[in-house]
Protein backbone atom coordinates (compact mmCIF):
# COMPACT_ATOMS: atom_id res chain seq x y z
CA UNK A 1 0.00 0.00 0.00
CA UNK A 2 1.15 3.30 -1.12
CA UNK A 3 1.35 6.05 1.56
CA UNK A 4 2.91 9.51 1.34
CA UNK A 5 3.10 10.94 4.72
CA UNK A 6 4.43 14.72 5.58
CA UNK A 7 5.85 16.67 8.53
CA UNK A 8 7.78 19.38 9.71
CA UNK A 9 4.77 22.44 9.27
CA UNK A 10 4.22 25.08 11.73
CA UNK A 11 4.04 28.32 12.36
CA UNK A 12 6.82 30.52 11.66
CA UNK A 13 8.01 34.46 11.42
CA UNK A 14 8.53 35.86 8.08
CA UNK A 15 11.76 35.76 6.99
CA UNK A 16 12.18 32.33 8.96
CA UNK A 17 12.64 28.95 8.12
CA UNK A 18 11.09 25.78 7.47
CA UNK A 19 12.48 22.33 6.56
CA UNK A 20 9.48 20.03 4.66
CA UNK A 21 9.57 15.58 5.10
CA UNK A 22 7.40 13.56 3.20
CA UNK A 23 8.03 9.83 3.95
CA UNK A 24 7.36 7.45 1.11
CA UNK A 25 6.20 3.76 1.63
CA UNK A 26 5.11 1.33 -0.58
CA UNK A 27 6.84 2.15 -3.79
CA UNK A 28 9.49 4.14 -5.04
CA UNK A 29 8.25 6.85 -7.64
CA UNK A 30 10.81 8.20 -10.25
CA UNK A 31 9.03 12.07 -9.76
CA UNK A 32 8.51 13.61 -6.59
CA UNK A 33 6.50 17.09 -5.56
CA UNK A 34 5.13 19.95 -3.17
CA UNK A 35 2.39 21.94 -4.10
CA UNK A 36 0.58 24.12 -1.98
CA UNK A 37 -3.31 25.32 -1.08
CA UNK A 38 -4.11 28.35 0.83
CA UNK A 39 -7.55 29.05 1.94
CA UNK A 40 -9.73 30.14 -1.09
CA UNK A 41 -6.96 29.20 -3.39
CA UNK A 42 -6.62 25.91 -6.44
CA UNK A 43 -3.70 24.09 -5.17
CA UNK A 44 -0.92 25.33 -6.67
CA UNK A 45 2.97 23.81 -8.00
CA UNK A 46 5.71 24.31 -6.04
CA UNK A 47 8.64 21.81 -6.73
CA UNK A 48 9.61 18.95 -7.92
CA UNK A 49 12.14 16.60 -8.36
CA UNK A 50 13.50 13.21 -10.22
CA UNK A 51 15.14 10.89 -8.99
CA UNK A 52 17.66 11.36 -11.77
CA UNK A 53 18.39 14.71 -10.74
CA UNK A 54 16.15 17.36 -12.87
CA UNK A 55 14.66 20.17 -10.77
CA UNK A 56 12.16 22.28 -11.46
CA UNK A 57 10.33 25.39 -8.57
CA UNK A 58 7.43 27.56 -9.41
CA UNK A 59 8.62 31.34 -9.73
CA UNK A 60 7.43 32.64 -6.38
CA UNK A 61 9.81 29.89 -4.69
CA UNK A 62 12.92 30.04 -6.56
CA UNK A 63 16.12 31.11 -5.06
CA UNK A 64 14.27 30.41 -1.89
CA UNK A 65 12.86 27.07 -1.58
CA UNK A 66 15.06 23.67 -2.36
CA UNK A 67 13.36 20.34 -2.84
CA UNK A 68 15.18 17.09 -2.09
CA UNK A 69 15.62 13.57 -2.06
CA UNK A 70 17.02 11.04 -0.09
CA UNK A 71 17.26 8.09 -1.84
CA UNK A 72 18.07 5.39 1.10
CA UNK A 73 15.22 6.51 3.03
CA UNK A 74 12.68 7.41 0.15
CA UNK A 75 12.27 10.80 1.54
CA UNK A 76 11.65 14.44 -0.17
CA UNK A 77 12.62 17.23 1.45
CA UNK A 78 11.55 20.95 1.05
CA UNK A 79 13.67 23.56 2.59
CA UNK A 80 11.73 26.74 2.68
CA UNK A 81 13.81 29.81 3.70
CA UNK A 82 12.66 33.67 3.51
CA UNK A 83 9.64 32.70 4.04
CA UNK A 84 6.93 35.54 3.16
CA UNK A 85 2.98 35.86 4.55
CA UNK A 86 1.77 34.84 1.23
CA UNK A 87 3.10 31.74 1.95
CA UNK A 88 0.80 30.38 4.63
CA UNK A 89 -1.06 27.30 2.60
CA UNK A 90 -1.33 23.59 3.36
CA UNK A 91 1.78 22.27 1.68
CA UNK A 92 1.36 18.60 -0.07
CA UNK A 93 3.58 15.99 -0.95
CA UNK A 94 2.77 14.15 -4.78
CA UNK A 95 4.68 11.56 -6.55
CA UNK A 96 4.19 10.36 -9.93
CA UNK A 97 5.39 7.83 -12.45
CA UNK A 98 5.78 10.65 -15.04
CA UNK A 99 8.96 12.53 -15.02
CA UNK A 100 7.78 15.83 -16.61
CA UNK A 101 4.69 16.19 -14.36
CA UNK A 102 4.21 19.55 -12.74
CA UNK A 103 0.08 19.43 -12.94
CA UNK A 104 -2.14 18.12 -10.21
CA UNK A 105 -3.84 15.26 -12.23
CA UNK A 106 -0.62 14.16 -13.11
CA UNK A 107 0.21 12.73 -9.51
CA UNK A 108 -1.40 9.87 -8.91
CA UNK A 109 -0.45 9.71 -5.16
CA UNK A 110 -0.72 12.42 -2.49
CA UNK A 111 0.08 12.72 0.95
CA UNK A 112 -2.50 14.64 3.54
CA UNK A 113 -0.93 17.43 3.46
CA UNK A 114 0.86 19.49 6.62
CA UNK A 115 0.34 23.78 7.64
CA UNK A 116 2.43 26.10 7.11
CA UNK A 117 2.21 29.48 8.55
CA UNK A 118 3.75 32.64 8.34
CA UNK A 119 3.12 35.48 10.71
CA UNK A 120 4.31 39.32 9.12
Amino acid sequence: QVQLVESGGGLVQAGGSLRLSCAASGRTFPRMAWFRQAPGKEREFVAAKNRSGSTIYADPVKGRFTISIDNAKNTVHLQMNSLRPEDTAVYYCAASYQVLATMTPQFEWWGRGTQVTVSS
